[in-house]
């Protein structure tokens, strides 16, 4: 068992004030694994403290000197990459596809960024005025577990390419994974302050964050109901806010589209990440014509999903990180039962011989009705419903029928007419005919899924505040 009892502030790592300790535990076999020290108030504050005072300095570096400490990250990270794989999947029970695929992006958006701030014009004439681009002063980070370096490095290296500095606020059920990732990014040798990082609750260390006006902004991703309590805060301060939310995200397959080629992928699409990711393609939208076809296909391929050991290399779903999430996925399959909704795969309770870990069978609904809660709430778990639709129009309907508006597929045939429908679709990314992300391209969502945009020039200007200089 790791015990660590440190938290990093101003270039260093150093004793917290804070006492509470958390345990963590491997989700495979729910045996304690580690401990942390968890940071308190008067830690936050003292991060924070860091951060402003690295900003006078750090606000005035160039570009150059910035693209610089990038590829110094990029380098530190990627020396640590198969630690933190292995760690990953220790702690967080993800599969080793996914923590592969994560670990790499978490390196690669170093270099990402590197990209955009090449292209990026920190002044530009408008109008009869000179508008300059400047950083906005310190960034408070606050990341959830189910791909945490991910989104720590995504976040932290826009930070960085806007000249501010950072207070990170990592899930506390990461904590040997944030471990790693402290001793790359230290390594990296950045100035003192530029970043900071207090594992902690987030009733106690997020909540510092959001009020504490010494914080100019905020970066937030997580469930919707928590980033609705981060902006109430952080408005007294008028805090600048980036929230990636939930999502229940449509994959609509048009009457045109190759069953035998499509269901499938949207089966094994639905359970990525073990079903804990905010784009997961959950709601399975049919043709109503088709469904016994769609049925029959869906089911077959639930059958070939290998739920067991992470570390396995053809493992395609692990266990939920943990107990808790468990039983809550457990409540949502009982729940879809007694909507009435057909259950087609899986079900209630665990995989045989996966008694001891938080592992969920793949599960399938059909005949779900778009109203059905099952089909309007986050699961965040390995379970997909599928919802017939008459024709396109009640197709594009129920997709928007939702509170959320992450992400949403489409796959056709005819690859202009699934365009035309991703034009109407409320959704902040919209793929066609499988499962892509780009680096450079905005992320974020409509209505309940969040404000604002990351990744490439979107995410970048949401740290910087234009300041007009009339001549």
């Amino acid at each position: 068992m790791k015990t660590i009892n440190h938290i990093y502030i101003n270039g260093a790592f150093v004793t917290p004030h804070g006492t509470e300790k958390f345990g963590l535990y491997n989700p495979t076999t729910n045996e304690k694994i580690g401990e942390i020290a968890l940071g308190d108030e008067t830690d936050t504050r003292q991060a924070i403290e860091a951060a402003k005072e690295a900003f006078k300095s750090f606000s005035k570096t160039t570009k150059a000197e910035r693209i610089a400490y990038l590829h110094q990250l990029n380098k530190a990270v990627a020396k640590r990459r198969q630690e933190l794989i292995d760690t990953m999947v220790l702690e967080y029970g993800g599969t080793l596809q996914f923590c592969t695929a994560s670990v790499n992006m978490a390196i690669n958006s170093f270099l990402e960024m590197v990209k955009t701030l090449e292209k990026f014009d920190f002044e530009q004439q408008v109008g009869q005025s000179l508008v300059r681009m400047e950083p906005v002063g310190v960034a408070g980070i606050i990341t959830p577990w189910n791909a945490s370096n991910s989104f720590i490095c995504n976040k932290l290296a826009t930070a960085i390419a806007a000249g501010c500095t950072a207070v990170i606020k990592p899930s506390e059920m990461s904590g040997l994974q944030t471990q790693l990732l402290t001793e790359a990014l230290h390594e990296a040798g950045l100035p003192q302050g530029v970043f900071n990082i207090v594992n902690g609750l987030g009733s106690v260390v997020g909540n510092e964050i959001t009020r504490n006006p010494g914080i100019a902004k905020i970066s937030f991703t997580g469930s919707t109901i928590t980033g609705k309590t981060i902006a109430r805060g952080a408005v007294d301060t008028m805090k600048r806010v980036t929230l990636e939310l939930g999502g229940k995200s449509p994959n609509l397959i048009l009457d045109d589209a190759n069953l035998e080629e499509v269901i499938p992928a949207a089966v094994f699409g639905a359970y990525m990440n073990s079903g804990q990711a905010c784009i997961a393609p959950t709601r399975l939208l049919v043709p109503e014509s088709r469904l016994d076809e769609v049925n029959r296909i869906a089911k077959a391929a639930a059958g070939k999903v290998k739920v067991g050991n992470p570390q396995a290399a053809d493992t395609n779903v692990g266990p939920l990180v943990s107990a808790k999430q468990y039983d809550r996925v457990q409540s949502y399959i009982q729940l879809g039962e007694a909507e009435g909704a057909t259950l087609l795969a899986g079900g209630l309770g665990k995989p045989d011989g996966l008694e001891n870990g938080n592992f969920v069978k793949a599960t399938i609904f059909t005949n779900v009705r778009n109203d059905m809660r099952i089909a309007q709430e986050e699961i965040f778990g390995p379970v997909l419903s599928i919802i017939p639709y008459k024709d396109e129009e009640e197709a594009i309907a129920i997709a928007n029928d939702t509170s959320y508006g992450l992400a949403a597929y489409i796959s056709s045939r005819d690859t202009e007419r699934a365009g035309r429908i991703a034009a109407r679709i409320d959704a902040g990314r919209v793929c066609i005919n499988g499962f892509s992300h780009d680096p450079q391209a905005p992320f974020g969502g409509f209505n309940q899924s969040g404000i604002g945009r990351e990744y490439g020039v979107f995410g970048l200007e949401a740290y910087l505040e234009p300041k007009t200089i009339l001549q």
